[in-house]
């Protein structure tokens, strides 16, 4: 039997704002994840204590950071 359910991509953007989780967005490409963060910028970038990071779920490794550290 197949599921219908496919599991999350390798790349996982979380938008929090004052360090509670609001939006998740998975992706198998990186390019397409780099993509969604920008537009998440430009959507979220007002949001009080907002910070949207993009993490390689494969490896663990937090690839981008907004705002900058």
């Amino acid at each position: 039997m197949h599921s219908n359910l496919e599991q999350p991509g390798r790349f996982h953007l979380l938008l929090a704002s004052r360090g509670q989780p609001v939006q998740h967005g998975w992706w198998n490409s990186e390019s397409v994840a780099r993509g969604k963060l920008t537009r998440w910028v430009g959507a979220y970038g007002t949001m009080p204590g907002g910070r949207i990071t993009l993490t390689d779920e494969d490896t663990g490794t937090v690839l981008q950071v907004w705002p900058h550290e």
